[in-house]
């Protein structure tokens, strides 16, 4: 007997039909003989019309009060599925973060899970039922409430699976796997069988939205087998694991990219020991996260230094740099928000040379002018004109193979 934590999102939820269709899934997989844990979000919507509700009473609510309604959410779906299961002749039992209590710092609407007690959940699965956990949340030292952030749900499912022990994190959506590439972009992109941890990763902070980060990062670091699947229909889904157990897959695993990117460049600055900090350090200070960094070789004592930045915070940083660049002399700011990121991500690129100038001649060949280089173990990443994104992408998918089985 295998133990199997499920994690359905908000579209998978979205109707009470489909809770039948999940409380169906989840009871075949007790059937085959499993014991079964079900994390389960809020029905689709239904977090975005709280959100709502709080802003037409205060702007700003306070941080706690928001964790208070958010939550509720999931806790009408954990009632309904287990309503759902128990019709089928499927024992159940639903529970709130607190009720498990899923313990967490105390930052509220982005919490960090300390610690899972497993205790009432063990003794519900050996008495044969069916344990429903509302994901997205759970509670502090002083039992207030805290949620994890959008996407939190796929980081519950993981730390139950972690804490039990669990044989397998199954996180189902509405796509049947991790892809080369989206499929909307490039429509012969291929489901992967396999990816490893360190590429899941590098493909969901480059972009892809089918896991969240830190649910990839804690399966990780605790070991737990991942797979992605759909909710709408049968499929063997994606396997996350590690790269001992991928053996000799493609060089190459996919193609992540990124539309929220924007550049900003200061030219002209002294080219000094600490211009950097200089320049970045009231970035940081504004609360703005940084991607790519480039630094010109110095020219009559100066230098050229050009960073990327997320679009939503392209106005907030330009504004800043403009007033860094008076300060320190420099000749003139530039900014763009038309360009996106296109990055080539495999383990094998460690092992096997002229990935890069393999990727480089197929974006000239397409006439894509390169703006920014950024390279790590095993991933590769390039800036260019926004125009260029679904060109660049369908260019890199043919030249690297990756439409083959």
């Amino acid at each position: 007997m295998a133990l199997i934590v499920q994690k359905y999102g908000g579209t998978s939820v979205g109707t009470t039909e489909r809770i039948r269709n999940v409380a169906a899934k989840v009871k075949k997989e007790r059937d085959r003989g499993n014991d079964v844990i079900v994390v389960v979000s809020a029905m689709s919507g239904e977090t975005n019309r709280l959100i709502s509700l709080a802003a037409e009473i205060d702007e700003n609510p306070a941080p706690r009060e928001m964790d208070v309604l958010v939550s509720t959410g999931e806790q009408v779906t954990i009632a309904l599925l287990s309503m759902a299961l128990q019709k089928l002749d499927c024992d159940a039992r639903s529970y709130t973060g607190g009720q498990i209590r899923i313990l967490t710092d105390n930052a509220h609407s982005k919490a960090r899970i300390l610690d899972i007690s497993g205790k009432a959940v063990r003794e519900d699965l050996n008495a044969g039922r069916v344990v429903v956990v509302a994901g997205f949340q759970g509670v502090d030292e002083h039992g207030n409430i805290t949620t994890l952030g959008r996407g939190g749900s796929d980081t519950t499912a993981v730390a139950m699976a972690a804490a039990l022990k669990a044989d397998e994190c199954q996180i189902f959506t509405d796509v049947d796997g991790v892809y080369t590439t989206d499929p909307r972009v490039e429509p012969r992109a291929r489901r992967l069988n396999k990816i490893t941890f360190e590429e899941m990763l590098e493909m969901a902070s480059l972009g892809s939205k089918v896991l969240q980060i830190r649910a990839v990062e804690f399966a990780g670091k605790y070991s737990v087998p991942l797979r992605v699947l759909s909710s709408f229909e049968e499929g063997e889904g994606t396997l996350i694991t590690f790269e001992d157990e991928v053996m000799e897959e493609a060089k190459i695993s996919g193609i992540a990219f990124n539309r929220d990117e924007s550049q900003l460049t200061v030219r002209g600055v002294p080219d000094q020991p600490g211009i950097a900090y200089k320049i970045l350090g009231p970035i940081a200070d504004a609360n703005v996260e940084i991607d790519m960094i480039v630094q010109n070789t110095s020219q009559d004592g100066t230098t050229d230094f050009t960073f990327t930045v997320h679009r939503n915070d392209y106005q907030k940083a330009l504004g800043v740099l403009n007033q860094v660049s008076n300060d320190l002399g420099g000749r003139e700011v530039k900014g763009n928000d038309g360009i996106v990121k296109l990055s080539l991500v495999g383990v094998g690129m460690r092992s096997h040379a002229g990935i890069a100038s393999k990727m480089f001649k197929a974006l000239s060949d397409e006439g894509i002018n390169i703006c920014m280089i950024s390279t790590s173990e095993i991933k590769i990443s390039v800036v260019v004109d926004e125009k260029y994104l679904e060109l660049g992408v369908r260019s890199l998918h043919e030249t690297f193979d990756l439409q083959q089985a």
